[in-house]
C-alpha cells in the first residue's frame, strides 16, 4: 500500500542517520515547473523562478546515475503538474527498462485523461496518486484560482482510471490523499472522499504543510493553519528535525539542480547543480553535509531550514 511506502521515507533508518549517506531510496524528479492550478496553500503560484520543462537528455543520463548508484523508486513529479509534459510516458517507459523497481506519480487529475492515463499506465507506472484536496465547486475557486470545470474533470478522471487500469490488465496502484482541513471545512471533505474511495485502492489523509514557511502569509485569507517542516502524513507524523526530506529522498528540479527539500518552488534549498556534477556528488556535497549535520543536532539555527522547522 501506499502509506507503507511513505512511512518507508518518512521514519529515517539508522543507516541515513549521517551526514554522508548512500543514494537515497526514492528520487522525485521535476518533468515540468509548469502547473495549471494556482492553489493558495502552494509556494508554485509565487512564481519564484522561472519555468520550463527539463531536457530529455539530462533526464537520461540523471536516470542512468540514479540507478547506477541504488535508488530504487522514482517519483514523475516535483513542484510542477506532469501530465502538462508532453514525454510523461516516454519518461515513465525510460525509467522503468533502465532498472528502476517503482515509478510513482502524484498528479492534481484535471490533465489525467483516459487516453493519457492508458499510456502512462501501458509504459509501466507503477503508483498514481491524485490530490484530491477541494470538497466542491466552491472551494475548489477560492483555492485554486481556475475554472471550476477542472475540478469535474479531476474526479471524472480519477474515477475513470479504475476502469482503465482494469480493461488493460495494468498493475498500477491508484490512490488519493486529501488535506485535512479544520472543523466544517473537514466535514466538507468528507463527503468527497467517501464518494471518491470506491475508485481507488487506499486513501489518505495529510496536514496542510507551510511550503518551507512561503505560504504562511496567506493562512488569515484562507483560514487554515499550517504545520512545521514536512512531518509526513496524518495518522504518522515525524518531528521535524531531523528532517526526513534531506536524507531519505532526493528532489531535483526540471532545470538540474538537487534540493534538500521536498517545498523548494524557489531554488532556495539548492544543493547541487547536477548539470554540472554527478547525482552522489551532488547528493553528498558539502552544502548538503553540512545542512544534514545541522539537522542531526536538531539545531537548523542560520541555515535555510529555521524558519521552515520554527514556524508554529
Amino acid at each position: 500500500m501506499i502509506t507503507q511506502r511513505i512511512d518507508a521515507i518518512t521514519r529515517i533508518p539508522e543507516k541515513y542517520l549521517h551526514r554522508v549517506l548512500p543514494a537515497p531510496r526514492a528520487v522525485k524528479i521535476e518533468l515540468t515547473s509548469q502547473c495549471n492550478y494556482r492553489c493558495g496553500f502552494c509556494a508554485h503560484r509565487l512564481r519564484l523562478k522561472d519555468r520550463g520543462e527539463m531536457d530529455f537528455t539530462l533526464y537520461q543520463r540523471l536516470v542512468g546515475e540514479m540507478v547506477d548508484a541504488g535508488v530504487e523508486e522514482l517519483g514523475m513529479f516535483y513542484i510542477g503538474e506532469s501530465f502538462m509534459c508532453e514525454w510523461l510516458p516516454e519518461a515513465i517507459e525510460f525509467a522503468k527498462k533502465r532498472g528502476i523497481g517503482y515509478v510513482f506519480l502524484t498528479t492534481n487529475g484535471s490533465l489525467a485523461t483516459p487516453e493519457r492515463l492508458r499510456k502512462c499506465m501501458a509504459a509501466g507506472l507503477d503508483s498514481l496518486k491524485f490530490s484530491m484536496n477541494n470538497s466542491d465547486e466552491q472551494q475548489f475557486r477560492e483555492i485554486t484560482s481556475v475554472k471550476t470545470k477542472l475540478f469535474h474533470d479531476s474526479l471524472a478522471n480519477l474515477k475513470a482510471a479504475k476502469k482503465i487500469r482494469e480493461e488493460g490488465g495494468y498493475r498500477c496502484g491508484l490512490y488519493a490523499s486529501s488535506i485535512q482541513y479544520n472543523g466544517e471545512q473537514q466535514e466538507r471533505m468528507l463527503a468527497l472522499v467517501n464518494e471518491i474511495r470506491p475508485y481507488v485502492d487506499e486513501h489518505y489523509w495529510l496536514p496542510l504543510y507551510s511550503m518551507g514557511s512561503m505560504t504562511t502569509q496567506r493562512e488569515e485569507e484562507l483560514g487554515y493553519r499550517p504545520t512545521a517542516g514536512n512531518q509526513g502524513r496524518i495518522g504518522a507524523l515525524r518531528e521535524p528535525l531531523p528532517c526526513w526530506s534531506a536524507f531519505t529522498e532526493g528532489h531535483i528540479t526540471h532545470d538540474g539542480k538537487l534540493s534538500a527539500c521536498c517545498f523548494d518552488a524557489g531554488d532556495r534549498w539548492v544543493m547541487a547543480d547536477l548539470n554540472e556534477v554527478s547525482f552522489m556528488d551532488g547528493w553528498n556535497s558539502s552544502l548538503f553535509t553540512n545542512l544534514r549535520e545541522a539537522h542531526l543536532r536538531k539545531d537548523v539555527t542560520g541555515t535555510i531550514c529555521e524558519q521552515c522547522v520554527a514556524y508554529k
